[in-house]
């Protein structure tokens, strides 16, 4: 047939065919983009549920905010930006988030039983802590583990008891910094910081104290804390794109399915210390520790030996950093305000007197000492996003604002204690604004600043952490003057916790 003898007819029907089916398998992808676009990003428009009178505003797509190095300051910038401070939605992925950067909100997220789950992220899950309270779903088996920790461990008279061992390791650091200086002409704080603050819990906990120089099981248990922090800090796409959570492209699996071995090891070989103390007749309930207590409750509480690592094991995390590096910040903060750094010395040293050593029965009367301790955690909160969120468990509402099950619910506390319109001068180190207004709770009944949380999730250990904070600051300040030495960078680095970028490397002088 010859190309005159075509029918037009025919040539434009098969060209119609061809785009009606382009525009077939283009129409999923512009639906797709349109949604995308739509507040809060693709999960959230697929929300079917969602009434449209109560659509939550937020930035469309998916953002990048938690993959960087401040979440905390560009999701306070993006709430802003969108005027939702109150509430605003957003999507990583395929996980639908709110943030709250306003108290009001942040209370009825915090106090909901809507909210009582975690989501568990990837390196949680491997690392065993959906075993453990801080991921553990709501329930009875968390009920226990809260109950037994509460009563045995985080009880006052429980954290009363350990009043001596805070003042040994806290003269000890005392010690460790003198020689330090003597040796080197400087102290790089944070390490010295770190290792009393393992030890305290390891004492508290397993009833071991651990020496930390070359060749000392210490080093073996800090290698294992420090890669853990990595594991659970490290944003991780495999917990917002299943699909690509089969090849593990970050290695997040991998590295956390080695580390888990090498702690069954460690951890396993204290239980069977203290089994060993408490069948050969060697154990003193006066001197027992946690292990010993859930030893004791293993058969009655249901617990297996895999659940006991888990708990052991998450302990270490929940009291170590927060307490090392809140104290670095403190002490960052007396080298920028010598005239602070005196004037809570004077305080000393009219409580304590010249001649005697600060003691636990002094804090309480050491006001201004406490008002800087709120200050650096209003300024510097250990945990800006307060670390771990909450997972909407059934379909709620915050506000006039639905929000579906399934929805990871995140406080961004830094925004709040960081807000000009609740806090005058927000962004300064001013101590007296706690010593001349209200009192300010810090232990999560005023949301306006609380940094361990609030609710049924709030911090089990926030006391036992306060605790060696104030002692151990005191004892600091009581013995050193404290002075820079490569100046103090503020530079903040969120991992686990908020810490300063750059190691404070300071100098020390003997006070008379």
């Amino acid at each position: 047939m010859s190309s005159s003898n075509i029918d037009p007819f025919l040539i434009f029907l098969t060209l119609s065919n061809t785009n009606l089916y382009l525009l077939l398998l283009l129409l999923p992808l512009i639906v797709l983009f349109l949604l995308h676009l739509s507040p809060g990003g693709l999960p959230w428009a697929c929300s079917s549920r969602s009434p449209p009178h109560s659509r939550i505003p937020g930035p469309s797509g998916t953002i990048f905010s938690l993959s960087g190095p401040l979440p905390h300051r560009a999701l306070a910038k993006l709430s802003t930006s969108f005027q939702s401070l109150y509430l605003m939605a957003f999507s990583i992925g395929f996980t639908r988030f709110i943030i709250s950067s306003h108290p009001d909100s942040a209370k009825e997220i915090l106090n909901n039983s809507s909210f009582a789950d975690r989501p568990i992220k990837e390196s949680a899950y491997e690392l065993l802590f959906h075993r453990a309270m801080g991921f553990a779903p709501f329930g009875d088996y968390w009920r226990t583990l809260r109950r037994l920790s509460s009563t045995h461990l985080f009880s006052p008279k429980k954290i009363s008891s350990l009043s001596g061992q805070r003042m040994e390791i806290g003269t000890q650091m005392v010690v460790q910094i003198d020689a330090l200086m003597r040796e080197h002409g400087k102290v790089e704080l944070k390490q010295v910081l770190h290792f009393a603050a393992l030890n305290s819990i390891m004492m508290s906990v397993f009833g071991k104290k651990y020496e930390f120089g070359k060749g000392n099981d210490g080093l073996e248990l800090d290698e294992l804390v420090k890669e853990g922090y990595e594991l659970l800090a490290v944003f991780n796409w495999s917990d917002h794109l299943p699909l690509i959570g089969w090849f593990d492209f970050q290695g997040v699996r991998r590295r956390c399915r080695n580390l888990i071995k090498k702690v069954d090891v460690f951890v396993l070989q204290i239980i069977k210390e203290h089994r060993e103390r408490r069948s050969n007749g060697s154990f003193n309930e006066i001197n027992s520790d946690f292990v010993d207590v859930l030893l004791h409750f293993q058969s009655e509480e249901n617990l297996s030996d895999s659940d006991i690592i888990a708990v052991l094991w998450e302990m270490i995390f929940r009291g170590t950093d927060t307490v090392a590096i809140l104290l670095e910040w403190i002490m960052a903060r007396m080298i920028l305000h010598p005239e602070i750094q005196s004037k809570v010395q004077l305080e000393i040293e009219n409580i304590v007197g010249s001649s005697n050593s600060v003691s636990e029965t002094d804090i309480p009367k050491l006001h201004y000492l406490q008002s800087i301790i709120k200050e650096c955690l209003r300024l510097h909160p250990p945990g800006p996003l307060l670390s771990w969120a909450r997972l909407a468990i059934h379909d709620t509402f915050i506000g006039d604002n639905f929000v579906p099950a399934g929805t990871t619910a995140m406080v961004n506390m830094w925004a709040i204690t960081h807000d000009e319109s609740i806090w005058h001068d927000a962004g300064k180190f001013k101590p007296e604004r706690f010593m001349d207004g209200e009192d300010v709770s810090v232990m999560g009944s005023d949301l306006r600043i609380a940094p361990f949380g609030s609710g049924r999730r709030v911090c089990p250990g926030k006391t036992m952490a306060l605790a060696n904070v104030h002692l151990w600051l005191a004892q600091l300040l009581q013995r050193f003057k404290w002075e820079a030495c490569e100046g103090v960078d503020l530079s903040e680095c969120l991992k686990m916790s908020l810490e300063m970028k750059n190691s404070l490397v300071c100098k020390v002088v003997q006070r008379s």
